[in-house]
């Protein structure tokens, strides 16, 4: 393993993660939540109902969820979240948090402690990490994920 991997293998959630997450209550109407993601320029808003996450709403779940089946823009927001929630502690390794997104096939996990909302992790976010160093540094990064990518025989 070379040094790189072995620095990122030191990166857990918590050095990756946004702090500062867009919430909309679950009661908000699909409409508002569109308004909301469009006002702030984000990509998903974390839906919360009494304080606690409880889904998530993307810019495809408007795509797929919404737009495609023709749902009407006054409906709750919780009617097309996406949940049960995927969540992942602050103390996550990198590397785990990557492989969930893979599992999942998801792009943002909220970032979860002692049940309240303390980040997201973002696809972009782990980019971002893996992009530090030189040209031959992020081959060797990217050989690496691929290979912890590679598929499993189902």
């Amino acid at each position: 393993m070379n040094m790189v991997i072995v620095v990122l293998d030191n990166f857990s959630a918590k050095d990756i993660m946004k702090h500062q997450v867009v919430t909309v209550d679950a009661s908000m109407t699909v409409i508002d939540t569109a308004k909301i993601m469009d006002d702030a320029g984000i990509g998903c808003v974390v839906i919360v109902e009494n304080n606690i996450a409880v889904g998530i709403v993307t810019e495809r779940d408007f795509v797929k969820r919404v737009v495609s089946r023709g749902i009407p823009l006054s409906t709750p927001i919780k009617q097309v979240m996406s949940s049960p929630l995927i969540v992942v502690n602050p103390e996550e390794n990198i590397w785990e948090v990557a492989e969930l997104m893979k599992q999942r096939r998801v792009h943002k996990i909220p970032v979860v402690h002692q049940n309240l909302l303390v980040g997201i992790v973002t696809t972009t976010d782990l980019t971002r990490i893996c992009s530090i160093g030189s040209d031959s540094e992020m081959r060797r990064i990217t050989d690496q994920i691929l290979l912890r990518m590679k598929p499993t025989n189902k």
